[in-house]
């Protein structure tokens, strides 16, 4: 049973969360090399005064705070989910390959110099690279969705994207062509366009809202699986909805941004103790923890060096892999014990 004060908490947890998030949106808007009033983005373009900054709020900063909004909450979401789902506090969303294969996809792009005739046609790519991994990764796991096959079919996927992008980076004769893939692979919201939001925000919102709909199943399957199965949860649709809604959640956050990692991995775990291991109160709040979290690290990207493209994958890697292994010395001393 779940501890009645665990319950009493999740929701203003959830509430606090979300305010924050909204009042780090609003910072991120401002912040910059030179700060501007997020308040000039209702003012308009009419005002010669204030056009350029509105300009800049429009078109440069307002793409890049949605973006770490909706990706820091994809992020989060399928992080918990995955836990939740594989019972394993290691598991994180890069774990079904799709990722890879998304910046497998950008990378192509790249190369190819097919990313130069549109701004949307290397994050397009990577969405095909997705897609792509979506689709052997359902070919592979077979109809039955096993866990244990679906996450060897997702390391087969990510080790394969893996090696045909150093293949891709090894054949490229120019070097400032592998310099702009090796970028794209760190990670980043800069110079985003709303074209980026407009075209990841649907397949992100689908991929939510699958992920959501677990929660109550989750509840069941984390009593086991006889429970969950006298409770009529049928695992195969519970399973589906969580591989599937990861990739395509995951999969559009990478086609635009591109490699973020470790944020579905730490979130859950930050916020767990708080809210207690129930998915069905961790999900909603690790998505806005998500949010809150990569809202704070984009920030951070443009308050440590101001003046250097400091690149957020940076970052999240810089803080997820020390958590990552005092998790993972965690994890072994209980089985130690």
């Amino acid at each position: 049973m779940t501890d009645p004060s665990f319950e009493k908490r999740s929701l203003p947890l959830l509430f606090m969360l979300c305010i924050l998030s909204v009042l780090l949106f609003i910072l991120s808007l401002g912040w910059g090399q030179v700060w501007i009033n997020p308040l000039l983005l209702f003012a308009g373009s009419e005002d010669p005064a204030v056009k350029g900054e509105y300009l800049i709020l429009l078109e440069i900063r307002l793409p890049r705070a949605i973006l770490a909004l909706i990706i820091g909450a994809i992020l989060g979401l399928s992080g918990a989910v995955l836990q939740g789902l594989l019972r394993n506090p290691l598991a994180e969303p890069g774990l079904l390959g799709v990722s890879a294969s998304a910046s497998l996809g950008a990378v192509i792009a790249l190369y190819t110099g097919l990313a130069s005739f549109s701004i949307l046609a290397l994050p397009f790519s990577a969405l095909v690279g997705a897609a792509i991994a979506v689709f052997l990764l359902h070919l592979l796991a077979g109809s039955r969705a096993d866990i244990l096959v679906t996450i060897l079919a997702g390391v087969a996927l990510t080790t394969l994207a893996g090696a045909l992008t150093t293949l891709i980076l090894n054949l490229s004769k120019n070097p400032f062509a592998v310099l702009e893939i090796v970028f794209w692979m760190m990670g980043s919201f800069a110079d985003r366009s709303l074209q980026h939001v407009w075209l990841s925000l649907p397949f992100i919102l689908i991929g939510g809202l699958m992920l959501a709909f677990t929660g109550r199943a989750l509840d069941a399957l984390s009593l086991g699986h006889d429970v969950a199965r006298s409770l009529g949860v049928n695992f195969r649709r519970v399973q589906l909805l969580s591989i599937f809604g990861t990739a395509i959640g995951v999969g559009a956050a990478t086609a635009v941004a591109g490699a973020i990692g470790f944020v579905g991995l730490i979130v859950p775990h930050l916020l767990r103790p708080l809210v207690g291991s129930r998915p069905s109160q961790l999900l909603p709040v690790s998505a806005a923890g998500g949010a809150v979290f990569l809202l704070m690290a984009d920030i951070g990207v443009r308050v440590i060096l101001p003046g250097k493209d400091l690149k957020l994958g940076v970052i999240t890697a810089l803080i997820g892999t020390p958590f990552f292994l005092w998790l993972l010395i965690k994890v072994r001393r209980k089985e130690v014990l």
